[in-house]
């Protein structure tokens, strides 16, 4: 069947059902990402652990999703959509069960692991099925749906672990999200359809076990920077992260020849999606940054508990995801520039304002803050992921996903280890000097908030740089399914 009569057709009944059941799902597992931001300081009395050893919690899943991810690309071309979601959701669902009947915390870290290994199947899922049903006039708007659960769901996780451990224990966490994974889970395989045909292909094993190594060691070898002690095992593992993802491109490189590479990644070459890539990697970068400085600032500077910390921080979540389908329409009517400009420019003056909190900054002047930096997000996000993929041919839709859910977590665990660095240097220095250890503490603070500002100066840069439209959206490179190289000038821009 010609590919671009099959576009037109959807175009013409475009079916957005398979779409609610895959952001509800994507929504409750990437939610887990950040849940256990707020819970680290009960499981370190439960299981007697040290700080460095909870924080494993979160980069296990980080890592998790940084090793998977990449293979998504491949398995997502040779499944079926329902047999994606079900295998994701079941594997998400006894990752669930056992967090939540964890009798240790070895058990619990591998619980973790397998929580991320279905999330990792989850998030190209939907983002792949996404740019197969949605057409291109229409995206933005469906886009801003999807914002609700790639990036809300991760901001509001602390505040929904907050609330939870104000009466009931951390288990309680994992025992709220089973049912409702469950009962989106047994559901959605219900009334799924099946989006595409499944291809048929071998796996490249060096590639994934390459893939392992480099994303894995980078990510580990990030996480560890930001702890506290000899860094010599980080920097080994940043070494061995670099080196493996080096070896890894260029064996995509040499399979692209015979058009079997694991992750595409002749996607690059368009220059749009690559820039749309940069802005949204540095862009989640400073958001998790801002995350963990935040939490910090409002428990161990202004005493303030985890309840207290999550309801300050669920509105700001909460505008994020009623904006997203706002700036999607907006993005369908006037294109792109109108909403990432006046949202990198918010973004940075929101992480300026945070560089400059005190110790008796009004609450009130923290939400507000808080709230304008999720704003600001949501008018960046929606456009970047719509535009970014929107120039991919229909047979790349899955790769670039991949590709952007690997950077996503390479993002999230440098913006984390940068910050926390940052923090922890300057502290130190600061008690050296004879500065109380609170103080001290929000000194490194500001410097930590004045760095990420700096990255959001490169978001400004780099979204400056895109054109207001893209013309002719994915029927722009179709050409390109019959040539074994991407021409970059093949999708046109409009500026």
């Amino acid at each position: 069947m010609n590919a671009v009569p099959a576009l037109q057709e959807r175009d013409a009944a475009p079916d957005y059902g398979v779409l609610r059941w895959l952001v509800g799902a994507t929504f409750v597992v990437i939610l887990n990402e950040t849940i256990m931001i707020n819970a680290i300081p009960r499981l370190m009395d439960d299981f007697q652990v040290d700080a460095s050893a909870a924080q494993w919690l979160s980069t296990a899943f980080m890592l998790t999703m940084a090793v998977v991810i990449p293979i998504t690309g491949w398995f997502l071309q040779r499944v079926t959509t329902r047999f994606a979601f079900g295998l994701a959701m079941a594997t998400f669902c006894t990752g669930t069960l056992l967090a939540a009947l964890s009798w240790s915390f070895p058990v619990l870290l591998v619980a973790r692991v397998v929580q991320a290994s279905g999330t990792a199947v989850m998030m190209p899922l939907l983002m792949t099925t996404l740019m197969a049903v949605v057409p291109v006039h229409d995206r933005g708007r469906v886009m801003g749906n999807v914002t609700l659960s790639m990036s809300v769901a991760p901001a509001l996780g602390p505040a929904v672990s907050g609330v939870v451990l104000q009466s009931l224990s951390w288990r309680w966490i994992f025992l709220v999200v089973l049912p409702i994974a469950a009962g989106i889970g047994i559901l959605g395989l219900r009334r799924l359809r099946d989006v595409g045909e499944p291809v048929p292909g071998t796996v490249d094993w060096w590639s994934v076990l390459i893939s392992a190594i480099g994303f894995g060691s980078l990510v580990y070898g990030l996480s560890e920077i930001g702890a506290t002690g000899d860094h010599t095992t980080a920097y080994a593992a940043l070494t061995i992260g670099v080196l493996g993802i080096a070896a890894f491109v260029r064996r995509q490189l040499v399979l692209q020849r015979e058009d079997k590479p694991l992750l595409d990644l002749r996607t690059l070459k368009l220059r749009v999606f690559s820039i749309s890539l940069g802005a949204m990697s540095i862009a989640f970068m400073a958001m998790l940054g801002s995350m963990i400085l935040l939490q910090l600032y409002l428990q161990n500077v202004r005493g303030m508990t985890p309840l207290a910390t999550g309801l300050l921080v669920m509105p700001g979540g909460l505008a994020m995801g009623l904006l997203g389908p706002r700036v999607g329409r907006v993005y369908d009517t006037y294109g792109a520039r109108v909403l990432v400009l006046p949202g990198a420019t918010g973004l940075l003056a929101a992480m300026t304002l945070l560089a400059f909190l005190g110790s008796e900054t009004p609450t009130w002047q923290i939400l507000i803050v808080h709230v304008v930096l999720m704003v600001s997000l949501a008018a960046l996000f929606t456009p970047l992921f719509t535009m970014g993929l929107g120039v991919l041919p229909p047979h790349l839709y899955s790769h670039g996903s991949s590709l952007l859910g690997t950077l996503q977590q390479v993002a999230g665990a440098t913006g984390t280890a940068l910050v926390v660095m940052i923090m922890s240097t300057r502290t130190a220095s600061q008690i050296g000097d004879g500065v109380a250890p609170v103080a001290a503490q929000l000194n490194g603070m500001q410097w930590a908030f004045a760095v990420s500002a700096l990255l959001c100066v490169v978001v400004l840069g780099l979204v400056a740089l895109l054109p207001a439209r893209i013309a002719g959206g994915p029927e722009a490179g179709m050409d390109l399914e019959m040539v074994p190289e991407v021409d970059p000038e093949s999708v046109e821009c409009a500026s």
